[in-house]
C-alpha cells in the first residue's frame, strides 16, 4: 500500500497574516475557501513539495504556534538562509554540536552548534525558523539521499 503525506494542518491565529507570510517565502496558494459561516480553509504548498499545509478558521482544535519543527529539505542550506533572510525571516544555521547526523532533533539546542556542518555532510546541516504564530520549521540540507530514499 502506497501511503504519501499530503497535508499537514498549522494552527494559527490570524488567517491572512499566516497567508501573507507563507506566501512571501514563495508558498503557491492552491485554495483559500470561506463558508456563510466563518469557516474558512488556506491551503499552501511549499516550492517543490507534493505536500501541502492547510490552515484557517475552524480547521483544528490545536492552539496556534503549538507545532514542533516540520521539516523541508534544502539542497544548499546557505542559499535556503539567505531567501529567507530576503523575505525579513530570522533564521539559525546550525549543526550537531557532537558531530553526528541528529542535531535538528534534539528537544533543546544545547547539541547544536552554530553554522553549517563544517563536513557539509548531508542531513547534518540545518536551519530553523518560525512563522509569525510561533510555529517551527526546520530546514536541512540534503545533497545526496540516504539508500533507499529516493
Amino acid at each position: 500500500m502506497d501511503l504519501k503525506l499530503e497535508v499537514v494542518v498549522i494552527p494559527v491565529s490570524d488567517v491572512d497574516r499566516a497567508k501573507d507570510f507563507y506566501k512571501r517565502l514563495g508558498f503557491r496558494e492552491d485554495i483559500d475557501y470561506a463558508a456563510s459561516n466563518g469557516y474558512r480553509v488556506v491551503q499552501l504548498t511549499p516550492p517543490g513539495s507534493a505536500c501541502s499545509i492547510i490552515f484557517g478558521k475552524g480547521v483544528t482544535s490545536a492552539q496556534p504556534g503549538s507545532i514542533d519543527r516540520l521539516v523541508l529539505a534544502v539542497p544548499d542550506i546557505d542559499a535556503a538562509r539567505n531567501e529567507l533572510r530576503s523575505h525579513s525571516v530570522e533564521v539559525r544555521v546550525f549543526h550537531d554540536a557532537g558531530g553526528g547526523l541528529g542535531g535538528g532533533f534534539y528537544a533543546g539546542s544545547e547539541a547544536q552548534a552554530p553554522g553549517p556542518d563544517p563536513q557539509r555532510r548531508s542531513y547534518a546541516s540545518y536551519a530553523s525558523f518560525s512563522d509569525p504564530d510561533g510555529n517551527g520549521w526546520l530546514l536541512q540540507e540534503i545533497k545526496e539521499r540516504l539508500p533507499g530514499r529516493v
